[in-house]
């Protein structure tokens, strides 16, 4: 088997190869949909990093987030797009290794920054006179070293872990970019032992956060309900709103692909479903931030008031 297991030196993402008749309608969205990706976050990042009214912890997070997205997305689709614009579907074992390690390292590294947006916006509502020091410019910096740490460690260990494994054929994954549980299901032998490790590290890695984002929120709850206005519980809710709704879509399928085993795996739906948090989720992040965030539009209308002589 470990001789075998030399013989394949690349993969084939068969993604979306039956749909041969859409090809080019396919590449027309998802090229339309990256650019608006990286326009929407770029334009976020730069707001936040000239805009002195948004150098708040909160804003300093959500700049790191945006340019998390742009590269979370910048992994798998101009692959996709190149795919789907030659024909050639071919990855190289090293090329997938990468692949699925940069995906991975983006992606637990997203989920431990949205504790730490979870944790400022406690802090925020509940510990209000104490805010300055809890999330001094010290602290932030540390946690958001800490999400960037976490992230590289579990796309070093997952990816090290799964390519340790024997590779004897066949090499067509059944998805659009190198998946874990897709690459997986292509191990030679029994990888039950190899499954429940990989699951019970994707539980840890997710559920911890998640875990910690619900303690929060839990707090802040008890908070809100404690103000004795209408409009004072509304206006705290406000500010957590957002991130309620990027938490939602992001663990929500993020908890649904990882933590099970890859017998449920589904070729014809999964890949659908991981579109959602690898391609559709990074450029909700920008418009869910603009439209539901009276700052981030103010920071806009400012930007463009200030353009407008210079253009003159």
């Amino acid at each position: 088997m470990g001789t075998n297991s030399s013989l394949v030196t690349e993969f084939v993402l068969v993604g979306f190869s039956r749909l041969v008749h859409l090809q080019g309608i396919l590449f027309s969205l998802f090229l339309t949909v990256y650019l608006l990706t990286v326009a929407g976050n770029l334009l976020i990042v730069a707001l936040v990093s000239t805009d002195a009214a948004l150098q708040s912890p909160m804003y300093f997070f959500l700049r790191i987030l945006s340019a998390l997205e742009i590269c979370y997305t910048s992994v798998t689709v101009p692959l996709l797009l190149h795919h789907l614009l030659t024909g050639r579907r071919h990855i190289s074992r090293s090329g997938c290794a990468l692949q699925m390690f940069f995906f991975l390292f983006f992606g637990a590294t997203e989920c431990c920054l949205l504790a730490a947006m979870a944790y400022d916006r406690y802090a925020a509502i509940c510990e209000p006179l104490r805010y300055q020091v809890l999330l001094s410019r010290r602290v932030c910096v540390q946690l958001a070293g800490a999400a960037w740490s976490c992230g590289a460690l579990v796309g070093l260990g997952h990816t090290s872990f799964i390519f340790s494994l024997p590779f004897c054929g066949p090499n067509a994954v059944p998805h659009f970019f190198c998946e874990i549980q897709p690459v997986l299901q292509l191990v030679c032998g029994d990888t039950s032992l190899n499954e429940l490790q990989i699951i019970l590290a994707a539980a840890l890695i997710i559920l911890c956060p998640f875990g910690l984002i619900l303690s929060s929120y839990g707090r802040i709850l008890v908070t809100i309900f404690r103000i004795p206005s209408a409009a004072g519980r509304r206006k705290a809710f406000s500010t957590c709103s957002s991130h309620l709704v990027v938490v939602s879509l992001f663990y929500g399928t993020a908890i649904f692909i990882y933590i099970r085993p890859k017998a449920s795996y589904d070729p014809t739906t999964d890949p659908l479903l991981s579109l959602f948090y690898a391609v559709i989720t990074p450029i909700l992040n920008p418009v869910i931030y603009s439209l539901r965030n009276a700052d981030v539009k103010a920071a806009l209308k400012r930007s463009i008031q200030k353009m407008g002589p210079s253009e003159i």
